[in-house]
């Protein structure tokens, strides 16, 4: 899912550092009133999880990629902001040292998938953990990925509007919406299944841990 350099305008991307680098001072100071020598090494292992998971991407059309991400592992542990500090930081270590993602399209990634998926997480979780445990962590991890991957396709989609030549011809993405939503959306349903299966595994095994230590 992550979105590589050269694929969205100034535009898109400007704006987005603008609210992200908002959400990042502000998320920061809320990883550090939850950080102490108990919760760090979780966070640390989680994180490098994240890390590793999201490197196991599948290429979709139009130059972006599908994998599941581990954000709502993190969104039910920690919260939605320390899931989007640390994804975030995944996403940034990616682009710099492994050309994974992009520096221009950095914020963007990390608001899909950091914030909105994160958020997306905590509240579906709180909304149907009470039917079920297991079910509410499956379908908040599912719906995380799913909700991430509706706002890369928006993006990715809305390019060759808001950025064209003076003929028309898209001079960043060059496909709209009618194949960016269905191209990434349809597969991540599939990929959701497998985030889900690994927030409830991680959750589950973090509160084994936790309750153990």
């Amino acid at each position: 899912m992550h979105i590589p350099d050269g694929f969205i305008s100034p535009k898109a991307y400007v704006p987005a550092y603008v609210i992200a680098g908002g959400l990042w001072i502000y998320g920061f100071k809320q990883l550090k009133s939850r950080l102490d020598e108990k919760t760090l090494p979780f966070i640390a292992v989680i994180t490098a999880f994240s890390f590793a998971v999201s490197l196991l991407a599948v290429p979709l059309p139009g130059g972006t990629s599908g994998h599941p991400v581990g954000v709502g592992m993190l969104s039910v542990i920690f919260g939605y902001w320390i899931a989007f500090i640390s994804l975030s930081l995944v996403f940034f270590l990616q682009a710099v040292l492994l050309g994974d993602g992009g520096i221009t399209t950095l914020p963007i990634n990390a608001l899909s998938m950091g914030f909105a998926g994160g958020l997306t997480a905590h509240i579906v979780y709180r909304l149907t953990r009470r039917i079920n445990e297991r079910i509410g962590l499956f379908i908040a991890g599912w719906f995380s990925v799913v909700v991430a991957s509706l706002i890369v396709a928006f993006i990715l989609g809305i390019q060759p509007v808001i950025d064209h030549s003076p003929d028309g011809k898209p001079l960043f993405f060059p496909f709209g919406l009618e194949i960016t939503l269905p191209a990434v959306v349809i597969p991540h349903t599939l990929i959701g299944i497998i985030e889900g299966i690994m927030t409830v595994i991680g959750v589950e095994a973090y509160r084994s841990l936790k309750v153990e230590g």
